[in-house]
């Protein structure tokens, strides 16, 4: 049986109240589980954010971290990215992969915004996705994260842990967006968003989630995915906090292997 499958079949009956209410329990305990959760790309400013949030398609945060630096410094405003020398760009660009086209996306991104926004970054959804390179995804990292505009992003974690803890039944980021913005109060979207990517990436791994060490698992439909008993999903959990989820979780923090608290997480 699959996840879905068996979300239904442990949830069964569930009423929509009773959905919104679980789901509001295990984003309270996803906000104590993760209090660290938080942005993971550096920026100073809305465009920064920008940049960098096109940037990190197909590649990690740390690699677009390690880049952006560098580029910050050469290119400070919109006028400075419509006028960029293509081939310096690229350079820069490389170590993120796809390095031609994320170049495209940013020359046209400022050209744009100085043509039709006087070199400031819109504030508002409708404008952003009408910007190069700028999708609802991007658009609501923007939002939440630099203009303080609550957001869903919808990213491969998301989607698959909202699947998993039964909110929704879903594989389209927009349709999935909207169900949970039903679910869970506005005023916490954007940092739902990025606790459930920490809860993805240290806990509830796509192929097998540490169940048994889990701060959701009484509230999961999913629950069993992966070992339940607690040694072996001990060493399945990530991250530098490893050893304060297992806690957390009422697990032996001891049963946590020092590669586990060493290992980065998963992007």
């Amino acid at each position: 049986m699959n996840l879905v499958g068996r979300s239904v079949k442990r949830f069964a009956g569930e009423t929509p109240i009773g959905r919104k209410r679980r789901a509001r329990k295990m984003a309270k305990v996803l906000a104590e589980t993760h209090p660290d959760a938080h942005c993971e790309l550096d920026f100073t400013t809305p465009l920064e954010l920008a940049v960098a949030t096109i940037l990190s398609a197909q590649t990690t945060d740390v690699r677009v971290n390690q880049v952006t630096p560098t580029l910050f410094k050469r290119y400070v405003s919109a006028a400075d990215y419509a006028a960029a020398d293509r081939t310096e760009m690229e350079e820069l660009l490389r170590p993120t992969g796809f390095f031609r086209a994320k170049t495209d996306s940013l020359i046209k991104l400022g050209q744009t915004l100085v043509d039709k926004h006087d070199g400031v970054l819109p504030a508002k959804l409708p404008d952003l996705v009408a910007l190069p390179g700028i999708g609802r995804k991007t658009a609501n990292v923007i939002l939440g994260n630099a203009f303080g505009v609550p957001g869903i992003t919808v990213d491969t974690h998301f989607r698959r842990l909202t699947n998993r803890f039964g909110w929704v039944q879903e594989e389209d980021p927009v349709k999935i967006e909207f169900l949970v913005a039903d679910l869970i109060e506005k005023r916490d979207w954007t940092m739902l968003s990025h606790r459930v990517i920490f809860h993805g990436r240290r806990v509830c791994h796509a192929r097998k989630p540490a169940c048994g060490a889990c701060t959701l698992a009484a509230m999961c439909p999913s629950y069993g995915a992966g070992p339940t008993e607690a040694p072996a999903a001990a060493k399945l959990l990530k991250g530098p906090r490893a050893r304060d989820l297992a806690a957390a979780a009422g697990v032996d923090p001891d049963l946590v292997p020092v590669a586990a608290v060493t290992t980065p997480e998963a992007p």
